[in-house]
């Protein structure tokens, strides 16, 4: 492999300053703790988003001409939006390796489950929370503390499954 070639970590390709962290060398998830857990899935999160939401499709598609409503739209004068770069197979297979993890809370806890993966979507550009504490327990109806208690017993929760 050529020197000017590596690997970047998806912290590194992102730049939302998710860390990067990966499970401790030997025997399973051993070197995983609330932490480690958290930045995980909130770089899985950051991966997610930063996935294009358009590609190949199976539909059909038809020709239209665009109507041109204005000079200025006529000779691409529009804003050009910053785009996260695509994540790699590499980044997507952590998200997916992170993302089964919700999986390890019993069914009877799906608020925990809601709770957990929803504080995992950080902005793949700004490193900000889609969904801040007071938002998210507004749509659970609960106050915004139990929202981050019960965030706390979901990452333990989580802790305990992957160290066990």
């Amino acid at each position: 492999m050529s020197p000017l070639i590596r690997a970047l970590r998806p912290s590194e390709v992102l730049a939302s300053g998710a860390r990067q962290c990966q499970p401790a060398r030997g025997s399973g998830q051993a070197g995983l703790d609330g932490a480690a857990v958290i930045a995980r899935l909130e770089s899985a999160g950051a991966t997610l988003l930063a996935m294009p939401a358009h590609g190949y499709s199976t539909q059909l598609r038809q020709m239209k001409f665009d109507v041109v409503h204005s000079a200025l739209e006529a000779y691409g004068w529009q804003a050009a939006g910053a785009r996260p770069p695509v994540p790699s197979a590499t980044d997507i297979t952590l998200m997916d390796e992170a993302f089964s993890w919700l999986a390890l809370i019993p069914e009877q806890k799906y608020v925990l489950r809601r709770i957990l993966g929803a504080r995992a979507l950080v902005h793949p550009m700004t490193g900000r929370h889609i969904y801040p504490w007071r938002r998210l327990a507004a749509l659970l109806g609960a106050d915004h503390k139990s929202v981050q208690r019960w965030h706390g017993q979901a990452v333990a929760m989580l802790v305990q499954a992957l160290t066990s």
